[in-house]
């Protein structure tokens, strides 16, 4: 049976795109606002921006206090948070539907009129959490900072998707009160964000609702770039070294793909699947079953708009395992899997488990918001969450062959190996 989540879609005058979903299941609604900047969007000498405006946006705005935001909501039984990422800032509460109207109004106050509350002291104060962020996990974690090495080592110098979100924290040093200021009015403006709302609200209700509140922000967002065409595969493989003192040694094999919603996006997601991304695939069963020279293994693939997406696979050393002899069984599964392509009970497990995950989110309120205000933020198609297993299930074997053959060669590798060393001692090659 088709998927038939009811999507209703309207664009305010300042360019506010909206999105209402009603589902009368239980008496809340999801208020889910999805910014386009993230750490992409920042320029040399300027990054980490897009996330310190995630902490800031809590520090108060014209008509709220510091802190206000979250007590308000709490004390109605609301539940808030928000995240940053390469192609946007989100921020997101579920409320009681009677406690709907405060979640708009708070949203609309802070995303039209920050920069009323946006001082020094606040800047300096959100800064330092910022700095403080980093330190606990990034600097003093296990392997904190293999993604961002991942990055830098896929992603050539310059390019978008090169820094990690949390960017450079002498770049936030140097950010004056002005600087910040601009970025907030370069990006946060109605013409710039996606508003949805998913859960006990009826459409013509919700987008009132949102007219009330948000219709008389300005639309000030600036003309954007275009994204940038494909980037092509690694021609030949980078590899990064972390000698420090680490539970075991891990590997990070990474990939260039196709960039997001595309069919050949998904053929490298289950070809990623077939490798490592199952408790039955060909890296577990190789790796952790029958060899024992691995803990674990997995995979993952991010799909990204600016040119290129992401895909890695981790594999965690048993005690006194040679790390070199994993990364050669690697590349013979890749070669092996470009060769002969997934047996038929892989291809069926990888499309079960992808409808599995994407059945789950959906069933989710609040992952349903969030899949709406992402589609229509980044593909202008919040329908995608009715009609993307359509996709998943139309991958062949031949298809996954393909994709492995262009996105996943081994010479297209960048690998990240942190090896456990007593003395701390750090070595990049």
């Amino acid at each position: 049976m088709p998927l038939d989540y009811p999507v209703h879609r309207r664009t305010l005058d300042n360019g506010l795109r909206v999105v209402v979903s009603p589902d009368h299941t239980v008496p809340n609604v999801t208020v889910n606002l999805w910014v386009g900047v993230g750490s992409r969007h920042e320029e040399a000498g300027r990054t980490g921006f897009a996330h310190l405006f995630e902490h800031l946006m809590f520090q108060g705005s014209r008509g709220v206090r510091s802190g206000e935001h979250f007590e308000a909501l709490m004390a109605e039984g609301g539940r808030l948070n928000a995240t940053t990422w390469f192609d946007r800032t989100n921020y997101f509460e579920t409320v009681p539907t009677g406690a709907l109207e405060l979640a708009l109004w708070l949203e609309a106050d802070r995303h039209g009129h920050l920069l009323d509350a946006l001082t020094q002291e606040n800047l300096d104060n959100q800064r330092d959490v910022v700095k403080e962020e980093k330190r606990q996990r990034y600097d003093n974690q296990p392997y904190g900072t293999a993604l961002i090495d991942v990055y830098a080592a896929v992603f050539p110098e310059g390019h978008p998707y090169h820094h990690p979100t949390i960017g450079s924290m002498a770049d936030l040093d140097a950010a004056s009160l002005e600087d910040v200021h601009a970025f907030f009015r370069r990006y946060y403006a109605p013409d710039n964000t996606v508003l949805t709302l998913c859960g006990d609200i009826a459409p013509e209700e919700g987008f009132t609702l949102v007219e009330r509140y948000f219709g008389g922000l300005t639309a000030r967002a600036e003309e954007r770039r275009p994204d940038l065409p494909q980037l092509e595969p690694l021609t030949a493989p980078v590899r990064v070294e972390r000698r420090e003192k680490v539970p075991n040694d891990r590997l990070h094999v990474a990939f260039r793909l196709p960039v997001d919603g595309t069919d050949e996006l998904v053929a490298a997601t289950v070809a990623l699947d077939c490798l490592a991304g199952l408790s039955s695939s060909r890296l577990v069963r190789r790796f952790v079953r029958r060899e024992q020279s691995a803990t674990g293994a997995h995979a993952t693939a991010w799909g990204f708009v600016d040119g290129v997406s992401l895909g890695f696979v981790v594999i965690d050393a048993a005690p006194d395992a040679d790390t070199d002899a994993l990364e050669a069984g690697l590349v013979e599964e890749l070669e092996r899997l470009a060769q002969e392509g997934p047996t038929e009970a892989e291809l069926e497990a990888s499309i079960a488990q992808a409808e599995r995950a994407w059945l789950s989110a959906l069933a989710s309120q609040e992952e349903r918001a969030d899949l709406l205000s992402r589609y229509l933020l980044l593909h202008d198609d919040p329908d995608v969450v009715n009609t993307h297993l359509d996709r998943v299930r139309a991958v062949t074997a031949e298809r996954v062959v393909e994709a492995t053959r262009r996105w996943l060669r081994p010479e297209s590798r960048a690998v990240v190996a942190f090896l456990d060393d007593a003395e701390g001692a750090e070595a990049v090659a």
